[in-house]
């Protein structure tokens, strides 16, 4: 019978090796022994190699969420969400194999994660993409509550500043930007995006 925290084990052992070795370093072998186990360990818990992808990606995105709640939410909605842009700029500039892997933009052993698409009405509650997203959205509609932009649909305002956002990280994460990347890209494209819907910012 498989043990939850084992599960956990070879989750957190096969995102370990990720971050130090890369995804070719993410072997069910290596990954079975860094928690003293056999190989058929991450058999036995995951059915196969594409689960524990799956298994590694969603707790990415749970860890990219817990980052983006520790965004302390003040009376400056705009100010908030440029600050969930920046949180989650910082979770793949720490994590950028992690990242990639999250989305599907590099495999682990030919195996990409399945995960659902939180932008297209979701109709899975527990889905950890989803979450992240509502973060994003949570701060769009306090954004639209104070009147700073138009009452546009959130959700699609939303996607469309997590395809800019996730556009830029990926370019930047794989050293493209320089060094003054929010500066000079990150910060104008959002502000050009939010000005589409009405926002003009102070003098």
């Amino acid at each position: 019978m498989a043990e939850p925290h084992v599960r956990e084990k070879l989750v957190t052992a096969a995102l370990d090796l990720l971050a130090h070795g890369g995804p070719d370093a993410v072997q069910a072998r290596k990954v079975a022994a860094e928690v003293g186990a056999s190989t058929m360990a991450v058999y036995t818990h995951f059915g196969n190699m594409g689960r524990l992808v799956d298994a590694i990606a969603a707790e990415g995105f749970r860890r990219l969420g817990a980052r983006l709640d520790a965004v302390a939410r003040t009376d400056d909605p705009m100010a908030d969400l440029t600050n969930l842009g920046l949180a989650y700029r910082a979770h793949a500039q720490d994590n950028p194999d992690l990242y990639r892997v999250m989305f599907g933009v590099t495999s682990i052993g030919g195996h990409r994660p399945t995960p659902n698409d939180p932008t297209t009405a979701p109709d899975d509650p527990d889905d950890v993409a989803l979450g992240t997203f509502g973060a994003l959205t949570d701060a769009v509609e306090a954004v639209i509550a104070a009147g700073l932009i138009r009452p546009v649909a959130p959700a699609r305002m939303s996607a469309q500043l997590w395809s800019a956002l996730h556009g830029f990280v990926l370019l930047e994460i794989a050293g493209f930007h320089g060094t003054d990347g929010v500066e000079r890209v990150l910060a104008p494209m959002m502000m050009n995006l939010l000005a589409g819907a009405g926002y003009r910012a102070g003098p």
